[in-house]
């Protein structure tokens, strides 16, 4: 099983915060004979439709050096992510979760407005010091 990110539970709190109950810590998948693992499961009941949504999370925290070679492993594992999760919880969907201030530098630019665009990116930012959800981005 692989190591937590850094900011693993402040997102797990955030999410808590937010009304989430965390079903998966980790969230597992079946890939081919592997199997692979999203940080986190989390659903809740959306009380004037009496259903469930259910989302699956992959924490980032961009604390190397290079920030771009972070977003390229981020946006790796969120593409085969979402392939998984389409074939086996497709209900389920897949969010990228990091400091908000982060996923506003990186999205904000021009390549990486276009790069969120092209690779359907479903971002979660947070405040990891007050453990909050401060944005939802779509």
């Amino acid at each position: 099983m692989p190591a937590k990110d850094l900011l693993h539970d402040a997102a797990k709190n955030a999410l808590i915060k937010d009304g989430w109950t965390i079903t998966n810590d980790p969230y597992t998948l079946e890939w081919d004979v592997d199997n692979i693992f999203i940080d986190l499961g989390a659903e809740r009941v959306l009380a004037a439709q009496k259903d469930t949504e259910k989302i699956a999370v992959e924490v980032k925290s961009f604390v190397n050096k290079s920030e771009t070679r972070d977003l390229q492993q981020a946006v790796g594992q969120v593409l085969m992510y979402r392939t998984a999760l389409e074939e086996q919880d497709p209900e389920r969907v897949l969010y990228l979760a990091m400091p908000d201030e982060i996923a506003h530098r990186l999205f904000e630019q021009p390549r990486g407005s276009k790069l969120f665009a092209n690779a359907q990116l479903k971002v979660i930012g947070f405040d990891p010091e007050k453990e909050e959800i401060v944005s939802w981005m779509k």
